[in-house]
């Protein structure tokens, strides 16, 4: 059972882990050097059963040891994540202008992982031109939002071995003795029925 139980929260850990390290943005140093839009396959629509397809902006980028670079160029809108993205056109912009220009370095902030089996793609936020390559990018906003969020966990798990010493505890102590004392009353009414019938045979 203990293996169990830790099996649970190992799994638990990497889930909650891998679930932030998706969501939360990230940056990458990259020169841009393109742009694209491609339709691709959105589902089956589910009043006329046909294919549908969505036209999704790509930027085309290559990083400072020459390996390229792909992010999707999407509106989050007010869904998830909430992000608030409207000016994906915008951004398309400003990438065409910049595409190209080799002495051009910009942090793409996004958020996603890049895998191709699955056809996934980083999905760019925003992007700012730095200085070069070897800029220092410190993330603030993982800072604070991580710190916010270990600071509420603590405070949850404190709560938590307050409410469980105050209120819990007691109650499992009380049905303990409950039971203990139910279990030696059983105990004795068995005894004295086996003393009844061993004297009677005797």
């Amino acid at each position: 059972m203990r293996y169990f139980r830790w099996t649970l929260i190992v799994l638990a850990i990497v889930g909650a882990a891998s679930f932030l390290h998706y969501y939360l943005p990230q940056r990458d140093i990259v020169r841009i050097v393109g742009t694209d839009t491609e339709r691709i396959d959105a589902g089956t629509d589910p009043v006329s059963g046909g294919e549908r397809t969505r036209l999704v902006r790509f930027i085309n980028a290559v990083g400072p040891n020459g390996g390229t670079r792909v992010y999707r160029n999407e509106d989050t809108g007010w869904g998830w994540p909430p992000y608030g993205k409207f000016n994906s056109g915008d951004i398309t912009a400003r990438a065409q202008h910049l595409a190209g220009e080799a002495d051009t370095w910009v942090a793409i902030r996004h958020y996603g992982w890049r895998i191709q089996i699955l056809d996934m793609f980083p999905n760019v936020l925003g992007f700012r031109e730095v200085d070069g390559p070897d800029t220092r990018l410190i993330p603030w906003f993982n800072i604070v939002f991580l710190t916010l969020l270990g600071g509420g966990l603590l405070w949850l798990w404190l709560w938590w071995r307050r409410f469980h010493a105050r209120r819990i505890a007691p109650v499992i102590e009380d049905i303990g003795e409950g039971v203990e004392a139910v279990g030696d009353h059983a105990e004795g009414l068995w005894t004295r029925i086996r003393r009844f019938f061993g004297g009677g045979g005797a």
